[in-house]
């Protein structure tokens, strides 16, 4: 149903219901709470890297055969898929193959980053049936690609490809077909590399100041950069010393 192992420095949450399309049951979403919830206990898993087994599907949304066993979800605060209404403490990556659809989509979202292969085929198919959105999608959608590109999507349901998903910014890196947990896998170690406290700050910074005016969001970046103080200064002194010249080490 759901499996969550360690990677390196990354937790990998897998979906594993391929016969359904990684489709999310009641049982499903709320074993991947359980299995966020083990990964954010784990400080050393400094990334989660969430992806869908089988390879023809990241995830299909809802599974429509068992809305009986998500309806008691519908008002938890966790979000009906298990942790829509979530935000995680560290760097998230969506590892998306295949078809990320409805509330799959909207798990896509959740993310940070998105990495999909080029067979990835992404859209909130939901629309057809008069199903809504309801795990982040109307909000995360257009802070990500733009009001009138997320209207788009969200009103016609209409299904885009790893290319013009690119394209719109609603997926940060397309790779060849299978490669999408190889890469997002890479990617995490990247950021794992990072020295965590300024990382995570600026993170953080960023999330809490959007759609705040823009005296509003530099303050909270004042705030959040005086957290760091040491260990900015002891960044600059390793940089004064000849450390990461010339962009080394910079990149994921």
């Amino acid at each position: 149903m759901v499996r969550y192992e360690r990677s390196g420095a990354a937790g990998v949450l897998t979906i594993d219901r391929p016969e359904r399309r990684n489709a999310v049951d009641g049982p499903t979403a709320e074993a991947i709470k359980s299995a966020y919830e083990e990964w954010v206990r784990d400080e050393d898993a400094r990334v989660l890297v969430l992806t869908g087994a089988g390879g023809e599907a990241f995830c299909a949304g809802a599974d429509l055969k068992a809305l009986d066993t998500l309806a008691p979800r519908l008002q938890d605060p966790d979000g009906p898929l298990g942790i829509t209404r979530l935000t995680p403490p560290r760097p998230a990556i969506a590892a998306i193959g295949g078809w990320c659809l409805a509330g799959g989509l909207e798990l896509a979202l959740w993310c940070d980053v998105r990495i999909a292969g080029e067979d990835a085929r992404l859209g909130f198919t939901e629309r057809r049936f008069g199903v809504p959105l309801i795990d982040g999608g109307t909000q995360r959608l257009p802070r990500i690609v733009g009001q009138g590109r997320a209207l788009d999507l969200i009103l016609t349901g209409r299904i885009v490809d790893a290319a013009e998903a690119h394209a719109m910014g609603l997926v940060t890196e397309v790779v060849p077909a299978g490669r999408h947990l190889e890469r997002a896998l890479e990617y995490a170690e990247g950021l794992a590399r990072f020295p965590q406290e300024t990382m995570l700050a600026d993170r953080a910074a960023a999330l809490a100041s959007f759609g705040h005016p823009l005296e509003a969001g530099l303050a909270i970046e004042a705030a959040s950069g005086l957290q760091t103080l040491r260990i900015a200064r002891e960044g600059a002194s390793r940089f004064a010393g000849g450390e990461g010249r010339g962009g080394a080490g910079t990149g994921v």
